[in-house]
């Protein structure tokens, strides 16, 4: 299939965590970090995600193995909430932010992400619908914030590297 679409971006986040750390109930705070989840790098394998996150091969999550968000949304939300500095991308447990393109809005789309070592190419199946956490590890309110903006559900077509910095998306939407 054809990508007509293209546009600039950076990655701005790349995160890989073995361990669902939001578990239980929000106000008991989440489960620790088993290491350092931050990455330089991330390998995507097609139908199974991100080597070594929570969701790996795992049967029912092969279709939104990966989750891809806007770092615009976290920018929209530190103004809607009056927030002194936007808040820590990790927190909303995303596997990818990007700046430049409204991911929100490319429900349905076949995309790829190219920083430099290949097009990974990604359905984005539904919405990544926040959680009540958001209101305990970002603030008071992120959760009904985020709504709307809390990324894709994407399904990896394909095997690839992807890099924090510079990228293109391709994408067989246009972009708003």
């Amino acid at each position: 299939m054809e990508l007509p679409y293209s546009r600039d971006v950076s990655i701005e986040m790349l995160l890989v965590s073995p361990l669902h750390r939001y578990e239980g109930r929000p106000s008991d705070g989440p489960l620790a970090a088993v290491g350092e989840e931050r990455r330089e790098r991330i390998d995507i394998r097609a139908g199974l995600g991100v080597v070594g996150d929570r969701y790996f091969g795992g049967k029912a999550h092969v279709r939104e193995a990966v989750t891809v968000m806007a770092a615009e949304s976290l920018d929209a939300i530190t103004t809607e909430l009056g927030l002194d500095a936007v808040p820590d991308a990790a927190l909303t447990r995303r596997n990818i932010l990007v700046r430049g393109v409204d991911i929100d809005a490319m429900r349905g789309a076949r995309f790829s992400i190219d920083t430099g070592n290949g097009p990974v190419l990604f359905l984005a199946h539904r919405p990544a619908n926040p959680c009540a956490w958001m209101n305990v590890t970002i603030a008071d309110g992120a959760h009904r914030a985020l709504r709307r903006r809390g990324g894709m559900r994407c399904e990896p077509l394909t095997d690839g590297t992807l890099a924090l910095g510079a990228g293109v998306i391709r994408s067989s939407h246009p972009f708003d």
